[in-house]
């Protein structure tokens, strides 16, 4: 029997790298995602077919259930691969009746957005499966690729969350976040893909007594949620950018590339790539496009 499923993108407002120390973060889920489509087939082997947005297929491969099962490592250059039988060997070891029951799978997986953007290629990719084996979604993440977690959050519910861990466990509040100048707010590409694995381990890194950082970024979350003028919310999101640019010494985006914007710039999830928001009055596509970044996304077009 053919079973589908279907997760949201995500992209994290307020909170980057301190919710992982319990910090409370604003995130939103997109219009973007991912569906998966599990069909039967034969010969105990997994045949995969991973689509990208405009129907190219970017990943193939046949796993057979065994290299499933003894989490089988391939060389250097079938990285994709050997990610997606941690992903699946964890998921055995949660529900091994997947194997045990079937004969095989034809599996297909299909982006609505291209899959350099960031928007949660492996967050939406374990939340479908976790969906499919009807097993925690958190739990098979913290086995196979870690993080906080705030991404599939974002793939399971349709509006703005509050998330936030406590002892280390995620705590998902619904919120309403309909700001009225959402015409005010875009989201710009910065035309390379950044490694949340990386980026986090170098935050670890750099970290030290977070306590004081983790009260801070809590007070402007909540700013940031309430705001009801667009200075309002943009003077909460510059102070964000000031407090984590001391605390990871990096130059914030808009110090390193966009000094001369007439607005706030914000580093979305990992900085340095993917997504940031500009908050401005004028439409600042043009801005954009002259500086090299075409993707210039409205409000209303990127968030769910």
């Amino acid at each position: 029997m053919k079973k589908e499923f279907y997760s949201n993108g995500k992209l994290l407002i307020t909170g980057e790298y301190v919710v992982l120390d319990g910090a409370k973060a604003l995130a939103l889920p997109t219009k973007f995602g991912q569906s998966l489509i599990i069909e039967p087939s034969e010969n105990n082997e997994i045949h995969w077919k991973s689509f990208d947005h405009d129907g190219s297929i970017w990943f193939e491969t046949t796993l057979s259930f065994e290299s499933i099962k003894t989490k089988e490592r391939f060389d250097a250059s079938n990285a994709i691969k050997n990610t997606l039988i941690e992903i699946l060997h964890q998921a055995y070891v949660m529900n091994s009746e997947f194997l045990s029951q079937s004969k095989g799978y034809t599996i297909t997986t299909t982006l609505t957005f291209p899959k350099f953007w960031g928007l949660g290629t492996s967050s939406t990719l374990i939340n479908n499966i976790a969906q499919w084996l009807q097993i925690d979604a958190y739990q098979l993440l913290k086995q196979s690729f870690g993080g906080s977690g705030y991404d599939l959050a974002c793939a399971q519910n349709d509006s703005a969350i509050l998330y936030q861990l406590v002892d280390e466990k995620p705590v998902v509040e619904q919120i309403t976040f309909n700001p009225d100048f959402k015409d005010k707010i875009h989201f710009i590409y910065l035309n390379k893909k950044q490694s949340s694995k990386l980026a986090i381990a170098a935050y670890l890194d750099k970290q030290a007594t977070i306590e004081k950082t983790i009260s801070v970024i809590d007070t402007i979350t909540k700013t940031v949620i309430k705001a009801t003028e667009p200075k309002e919310f943009a003077k909460a999101l510059q102070q964000h950018e000031i407090e984590m640019s001391s605390v990871l010494e990096l130059q914030t985006v808009q110090e390193a590339l966009f000094t001369d914007f007439n607005g706030v710039i914000k580093s979305l999830g990992a900085w340095g790539g993917d997504f940031v928001m500009a908050i401005s009055k004028e439409n600042p596509t043009e801005y954009f496009n002259k500086k090299g970044y075409p993707i210039v996304i409205p409000y209303e077009e990127m968030i769910l």
